[in-house]
């Protein structure tokens, strides 16, 4: 194998349905078939993407966005949230009742027994409200929380946790990850571990998680219905998730013969 692509999930590899399209199926067992290893790359974490990986035969991925890698199953690289910073932020968003979500890579729990934003955002992939355990982060290694809170105080977070990266991905919710963490930075671990070269990796996103990953690859490509603020990173725009934007940009780029 000499070259290597990444695809995002929600958007990318997931219609609007939530769905793999049949299209992309084929195109990934074709990809596999003509020697182009396979990953995935997504701010999601490992619990919540298994059923795609056992669908898609893929056991090589870049979760967390970033901060926990795993090479055919086996983890090569964990780089978990600072717990005192986090207990900070705990501590903020409580004040401002603004709830928390903290994930690792088997499980995920709420600061809150039950929240309106929590639901509607985690609702937007297809999971529930998560169950109640505020000291979840304190007994467990966590690689990325999710902090639900309007755009507008987006920016107060940012200003003060300086140990964090804060990413929107819903209107109600940020992923919160460490400082210079990405999937650009997961995808170097897994290019070290496998012996790939930069210039032969491609990756596929349309989110504003996705921007470092696109602008990092040998060739990043967005999807049709990504956000403006990806695609000028883009080395090629391809077609929308619902309208075989996965054969479309793997054939444009040479990939998919």
């Amino acid at each position: 194998m000499s070259k290597i692509v990444f695809f995002d999930i929600d958007g990318t590899l997931l219609n609007h349905d939530k769905t793999i399209p049949e299209s992309t199926k084929k195109a990934i067992r074709q990809l596999k078939e003509q020697d182009v290893f396979v990953a995935i790359a997504t701010g999601r974490a490992p619990f919540m993407f298994e059923d795609i990986r056992k669908e898609l035969d893929i056991d090589s991925y870049v979760s967390f966005n970033g901060q926990y890698v795993v090479f055919e199953n086996e983890p090569i690289y964990k780089n978990p949230l600072n717990q005192e910073a986090l207990i900070k932020l705990h501590n903020k968003a409580k004040s401002h009742h603004h709830p928390l979500v903290f994930l690792n890579e088997s499980d995920m729990k709420a600061d809150i027994l039950e929240d309106v934003m929590i639901a509607e955002a985690m609702g937007s992939l297809r999971f529930g409200h998560p169950e109640k355990d505020e000291t979840f982060y304190l007994k467990n290694e966590v690689y990325q929380s999710l902090l639900f809170c309007k755009d507008e105080w987006q920016q107060e977070y940012e200003r003060e946790f300086t140990a964090f990266t804060f990413i929107r991905w819903h209107e109600y919710s940020v992923d919160v990850i460490p400082k210079c963490g990405s999937k650009a930075e997961g995808i170097k671990k897994m290019l070290e571990k496998v012996g790939f070269q930069l210039k032969d990796s491609y990756a596929f996103g349309d989110g504003l998680n996705d921007i470092e990953m696109i602008r990092t690859v040998g060739t990043g490509v967005a999807m049709g219905n990504a956000v403006e603020d990806l695609k000028i990173h883009a080395n090629f725009i391809t077609k929308n998730v619902d309208e075989e934007g996965i054969v479309y940009g793997l054939k444009s780029v040479g990939l998919l013969r």
